[in-house]
């Protein structure tokens, strides 16, 4: 049984790798995978959630380069500035998962929420690629403080299972004036302090109750979703680049309509 458990751990290390990082929510994909396989082995969706730290490592890995010169180069104000800006951005997420942990846990995570946000979040995605804008800042570093803490109300709205929390904050830059690549490593970069944050609370808010099983279970679900982030961040940042999130739309769509009818 604990073979077969740790290979369950794996798969869904791999989705979580496989849809942290692009528009289709992550948590939606992990949680009907959990169902599907079913898992219950570690409870109240507690390595759905810390699994996500794998894909975060995978990011610090990718973009090692410019975290090493955001901790070399401190004191310089563009430093400084990008550093605000993720705090501004992180803040409205963190101020909102505090106070309503308990409540988003036990009302949101259910079947028909994320049908129902993988579907919404579909047609928002298509009608905003089909809206014509212009971008207005092409680099990280023209990204207004004002500008990071309205990208950071939009990722509030991916504590809703199935919304998407790259998903929210891309398509929110893209709103906001930033070029698609700028909206989606600004993204990229949110996700370290945000998915850290909420990962390390969560285990410590059930760290009672896990056993040395439960640990290794939770390590190779790690493992398989730092792996199998590295190849998708990468592949993801070129292909925003050159094309925009419709397909990724169509896709939430279609899989949200199939949930709807495994309810039905």
């Amino acid at each position: 049984m604990m073979l077969v458990d740790f290979f369950k751990a794996a798969l869904l290390g791999i989705v979580e790798g496989l849809t942290e990082f692009i528009p289709v929510s992550s948590t939606a994909h992990l949680l009907l995978t959990s169902q599907l396989v079913d898992f219950t082995t570690i409870k109240n969706n507690l390595f759905e959630i810390v699994i996500q730290l794998g894909a975060i490592l995978a990011i610090c890995v990718i973009y090692r380069g410019k975290i090493f010169d955001l901790l070399i180069h401190f004191k310089e104000k563009s430093q400084q500035k990008f550093i605000l800006n993720l705090a501004l951005a992180f803040l409205p997420a963190a101020l909102i998962g505090v106070a309503f942990h308990g409540l988003i846990k036990a009302f949101l995570f259910n079947n028909l929420t994320i049908a129902l946000a993988l579907i919404l979040g579909g047609i928002v995605m298509i009608l905003v690629e089909r809206r014509p804008r212009s971008s207005t800042v092409e680099e990280l570093k023209n990204i207004t403080p004002l500008t990071a803490f309205y990208v950071g109300l939009f990722q509030c709205l991916a504590m809703i299972p199935g919304v998407s929390r790259s998903g929210a904050t891309i398509i929110g830059g893209l709103l906001l004036g930033l070029n698609r690549k700028i909206a989606a490593e600004f993204s990229f970069f949110l996700a370290i302090p945000t998915i850290a944050a909420a990962s390390i609370y969560d285990l410590y808010k059930s760290s009672i109750d896990l056993t040395n099983t439960d640990l290794e279970i939770i390590f190779v679900g790690l493992l398989a979703s730092f792996l199998s982030a590295l190849f998708v961040v990468k592949w993801f940042i070129n292909f925003v680049s050159k094309n925009n999130f419709v397909p990724f739309g169509f896709y939430r769509i279609v899989v949200g309509i199939l949930v709807l009818i495994f309810l039905v």
